[in-house]
């Protein structure tokens, strides 16, 4: 059996969100061999070769590491557990968060739990997606289960059909991958109300942005990629990547790929409760070679970036920072 778990109480994103993290990582390691890192705040853990050496099933070690992780971090860990990635994640959502829910190895258990499951419940499928999909009625996992292929790749495309049409059925040919946190850094914003306005949600990401920028900068490292996670009102979220054109530190660079991402989800009246921004695939700075641009813009605005800099060393983190992102923590 698989286990899904969500850290629900991390530290704010930064370098004592990435410490707590790995410590679970490595708590989780004491009950099975077969963990993967799902950053910033989740996990998969294969446990079908632990229970006999617990002499527990799946439900009794995930009461065993969520007691642990509560005694030890103090974080508050939602499990969801059922026979496939997708559906142990999928599981994990279902109710309240701090809980422990568990989907049998049975495939009419499976397509009860699936019968009016939300659209929007299933991996991949964003706020642009779902209303793509209810303009056509299909509204809950069942449905589109009984949407023909074809049908389902003439609205979403080959790819997406395909995937799709495969989890709405809990097909998952997925396997829990072993593996560490890859090294990365991470920014996160709350809102403290569920936030409508894409120009707030653009504003909160600037500011994620720079952070991020800042401390790349700091500790001489630039990113070949960034990830966007965007969590809603209902506890639900969306996660989004892009690889930049070049490893990068610089702030409007990593600002502008932020904003295509977050454009690129067309959340439009959404209502967002948390943006998470991550810098991934680091490599150290002194490495990078910088595309050679006409005109000064680009020098003037390094230029600026390190004097911006220098502030921050000096006076704190907060001594320079966008007008657009005033009134942010």
């Amino acid at each position: 059996m698989i286990l899904y778990l969500h850290f629900g109480n991390l530290p704010p994103a930064g370098a004592p969100a990435e410490a707590a993290y790995r410590q679970l990582i490595d708590l989780l390691g004491e009950f099975t061999p077969v963990v993967q890192a799902l950053p910033p705040d989740a996990a998969l853990a294969d446990v079908s070769g632990s229970v006999r050496y617990f002499d527990r099933d799946a439900a009794g070690l995930a009461a065993l590491i969520r007691m642990r992780a509560a005694a030890v971090l103090d974080v508050d860990t939602t499990i969801g557990i059922g026979p496939s990635p997708l559906l142990a994640q999928l599981v994990a959502h279902r109710g309240a968060p701090g809980a422990i829910r568990a989907l049998p190895d049975d495939p009419r258990a499976v397509t009860a739990f699936l019968t009016g499951l939300p659209a929007a419940a299933l991996p991949g499928v964003g706020p642009a997606t779902a209303r793509t999909l209810a303009s056509y009625g299909l509204t809950t996992a069942d449905r589109i289960a009984a949407t023909p292929l074809l049908t389902l790749q003439r609205i979403l495309g080959t790819t997406a059909g395909r995937q799709l049409h495969r989890r709405a059925h809990g097909v998952d040919p997925t396997r829990v991958l072993p593996g560490t946190p890859p090294p990365a850094f991470g920014a996160e914003h709350r809102f403290p109300y569920d936030e409508l306005d894409p120009d707030r949600q653009r504003g909160a990401l600037t500011h994620l942005a720079e952070r991020l920028g800042a401390r790349l900068r700091a500790e001489h490292r630039a990113c070949r990629a960034l990830t966007l996670t965007v969590g809603y009102a209902d506890r639900s979220t969306t996660t989004r990547g892009r690889t930049l054109p070049e490893p990068t530190s610089h702030s409007p660079q990593l600002r502008a790929a932020a904003h295509a991402v977050h454009l690129g989800l067309g959340l439009q009246r959404a209502r967002v409760r948390r943006l998470a921004l991550r810098a991934e695939e680091l490599c150290d700075a002194g490495t990078v070679s910088r595309q050679l641009t006409f005109g000064p813009d680009d020098d003037r605005a390094r230029r600026i970036e390190a004097a911006a800099d220098r502030a921050r060393a000096r006076f704190g983190t907060g001594a320079v920072r966008p007008a657009s992102t005033a009134g942010l923590p």
